[in-house]
């Protein structure tokens, strides 16, 4: 804290204090967005996911075999790449 003494000195300021204070609050933030972070990627981890649902739904009410096995190769691609962002961005969340 400041401490001031009566005779117009400068107050003595304790930085240590002040720094573990900083220190402190930066690791809140810290925790803070990385919990916002998994939030996001939970979020969009689900919407991919009806994404991929649909896709599959739509692919099985056809009765063309080539519109089964194109949308089959995009949901395998779409589900391979969206799981290696998502571990990757989870790995750096930690």
């Amino acid at each position: 804290m400041v401490a001031a003494n009566a005779k117009n000195e400068l107050p003595k300021i304790d930085f240590d204090a002040a720094a573990e204070r900083i220190r402190s609050l930066n690791e809140q933030v810290i925790e803070q967005a990385k919990k916002q972070g998994n939030t996001s990627l939970d979020a969009w981890e689900k919407a991919l996911q009806s994404v991929v649902d649909f896709e599959k739904k739509a692919a099985d009410a056809t009765q063309l075999d080539f519109v089964k096995a194109l949308t089959d190769a995009h949901v395998t691609f779409l589900s391979s790449a969206s799981d290696a962002y998502l571990k990757a961005a989870r790995d750096l969340l930690k």
